[in-house]
């Protein structure tokens, strides 16, 4: 019932903490364990973000932009030090960094698992099993949703589809929901003709935007999208009858008015965020809905990507007591595949389909500028994690190189590169002049601090 406490419908049969017993026996295990020292004296719990936190896929405000304030470099140190680095699990989610701690998923003896870290020196403060691992022929055995910390909590999302608030004092669990046993959503796998998140798993990180938490359950029963309470999980509308993609919600104010954007198996969809009454919808169609990248908003152009169909811009409009939403352009030269690019001003920066560091410009799609020798790898392999450094932009490579160059729109200007890590398909963390770089693909790697900023 909407405005009710969603009941978890678990699969599985539960031990006395409510852990599912064949998960890896996580029970008997007890992998969740809490140093009380770090919880209760040396990182004292605050409610609200801290101004060079980078709490959530792709920053402070969803869209690669450091905080304001945050001190960042002007050309990058020829060898970063390494202030510690510890040992990770398989998977490909993002770190994240909220008050003086940094957040990991990775996964451990086939378990998703939550890993709660000091920020200072990469000290493990606990750790709490989120569900099992799931397998493809596409990455590691683990999670590929970043987490999400808001106030005192952080929510975690599956590869199958489990998504639970966590206290972050502790890691204890605050609530939970699975969008297959309480929404229908179903996860196949690799299976026939299985298209979107229920083929290769939830990897579309949720959206907290004031007291709503937005999720893409992807049920084709009425809850593609779901919004919820983020404190309760009491389940406040759900809306669209359509699988997920691999994108992320994200929050834009389109017309003058807050507008939820979706980028969905079948197609691009804006919602009212308050009710989730569909304002506008683009079809978008391709085999198997590999739709990745996170949608960026430049003025009334929405633009999404796809390897198959190119980049597309589509020009949404107020039409009476409604929206219209229409293509403006389509660019197959500028086709991002899954690495999600940045806007600065009316441009913006990613990974062309010819590995090629692009700069296009919103209104027209028109490519303004490529430059060849910024990525190596395969073009179906090559990755590149964008963060817009006030005037300047940082791109970390699939190979592990950091590359400092100026958002300019009139040509490449490069600054500076250095050489970090090895091979990685993972956005970094950025807060308080420090890199935090996960490297690692289809086999377990490291997480490191670097300094890029001296104190």
């Amino acid at each position: 019932m909407v405005g009710a406490p969603l009941p978890y419908l678990s699969p599985f049969v539960s031990a006395p903490n409510g852990l599912p017993l064949d998960a890896g026996s996580l029970y008997r295990l007890n992998l969740r364990r809490v140093n009380p020292l770090f919880c209760n004296r040396c990182f004292p719990v605050f409610s609200s973000f801290l101004a060079a936190d980078w709490p959530q896929w792709r920053g402070p405000d969803h869209s690669g932009h450091v905080g304001k304030g945050e001190k960042v470099p002007s050309t990058l140190p020829e060898s970063p030090q390494v202030l510690w680095r510890v040992k990770t699990g398989e998977g490909l989610s993002s770190p994240v960094v909220s008050a003086g701690r940094v957040y990991l998923f990775e996964a451990q003896n086939g378990i998703e698992t939550i890993r709660s870290l000091n920020a200072e020196t990469g000290a493990g403060i606990w750790q709490t099993p989120i569900d099992k691992t799931f397998s493809d022929s596409q990455g590691p055995s683990g999670p590929r949703s970043t987490p999400l910390v808001n106030g005192d909590y952080l929510y975690a999302q599956s590869c199958r589809g489990e998504l639970q608030c966590l206290n972050i004092t502790d890691g204890s669990l605050v609530w939970r929901l699975n969008y297959s046993t309480n929404f229908g959503a179903g996860f196949f796998g690799e299976n026939g003709n299985a298209a979107g998140s229920t083929r290769h798993g939830n990897t579309g990180s949720p959206l907290i935007h004031g007291s709503f938490l937005y999720a893409l359950a992807g049920s084709t029963n009425g809850a593609g999208v779901i919004c919820l309470d983020k404190k309760t999980g009491a389940l406040l509308w759900k809306s669209v009858n359509e699988r997920a993609g691999y994108a992320p919600p994200i929050m834009a104010k389109i017309g003058g008015a807050n507008q939820l954007v979706c980028f969905m198996a079948e197609s691009v969809t804006g919602l009212d965020p308050q009710s989730g009454k569909i304002l506008w919808r683009h079809p978008v169609k391709t085999s198997l809905a590999r739709h990745v990248t996170t949608p960026i908003v430049i003025d009334d152009m929405v633009i999404v990507g796809s390897h198959q169909f190119g980049e597309v811009g589509i020009k949404i409009t107020p039409s009476g007591t409604g929206w219209t939403a229409e293509q403006a352009w389509l660019n197959k030269e500028a086709a991002m595949n899954y690495s999600s690019p940045v806007v600065v001003g009316d441009h913006f920066y990613g990974v062309g389909p010819h590995r090629d560091l692009i700069c296009v410009e919103g209104r027209t799609g028109k490519i303004a500028w490529a430059k060849q020798d910024v990525f190596s790898s395969s073009p179906d392999k090559t990755h590149g994690a964008f963060l817009v450094f006030n005037d300047h932009i940082l791109t970390l490579t699939d190979t592990g190189e950091l590359v400092l160059f100026e958002s300019n729109k009139n040509e490449m200007r490069h600054v500076s590169r250095s050489q970090v890590c090895g091979l990685n398909w993972c956005n970094p963390a950025y807060a308080n002049g420090r890199l935090y770089v996960r490297e690692g693909i289809k086999k377990t790697g490291e997480l490191l601090c670097l300094q890029l900023v001296e104190k």
